[in-house]
């Protein structure tokens, strides 16, 4: 059985950080799983946590009042999931729901922004790797309103 440091230095987005800051956010990780068709979270929620995605298969969605839920993105293996976490006032700015059995991490946000703010160095870290996901969420929801209104 893996620790979280372990899983943690295996994914594509913790590639490269400082051993002692995989170690740091170990101890913010807890295992999490969703069945087919749970909302993980939903827009305008509080966001108190982001997800390393094991297995499963994420959709991301908005409302659309018309429409109801668009999806805007589609979430994988090795995906994080959330950054709203981040960001006061910490509430969510999509829904996410799993489509199919979704095993992850689940890192603590309250956790992870205390640790931030005691180490600033490792907040810049996790700032500059969040900030392109961000930009790639903003761009694939570009890419949907453009295919629904262009």
């Amino acid at each position: 059985m893996q620790t979280f440091a372990e899983i943690l230095k295996e994914t594509r987005f913790f590639k490269d950080l400082n051993p002692e800051y995989i170690e740091l956010l170990a101890g913010c990780g807890s295992n999490a799983r969703f069945d087919p068709g749970d909302y993980i979270f939903k827009e305008g929620g509080d966001a108190d946590t982001f997800y390393l995605i094991r297995h499963g298969q994420v959709a991301l969605e908005v409302h659309d009042p018309r429409r109801g839920q668009i999806v805007v993105d589609t979430l994988h293996e090795d995906d994080i999931l959330g950054w709203s976490w981040l960001f006061p006032p910490y509430k969510w700015h999509y829904s996410a729901r799993a489509m199919s059995l979704t095993r992850g991490v689940a890192m603590d946000g309250k956790c992870l922004r205390g640790k931030c703010d005691m180490d600033t160095a490792l907040g810049y870290e996790l700032m500059k790797r969040f900030a392109v996901i961000m930009v790639d969420r903003l761009q694939a929801t570009r890419l949907q309103v453009l295919n629904i209104y262009g």
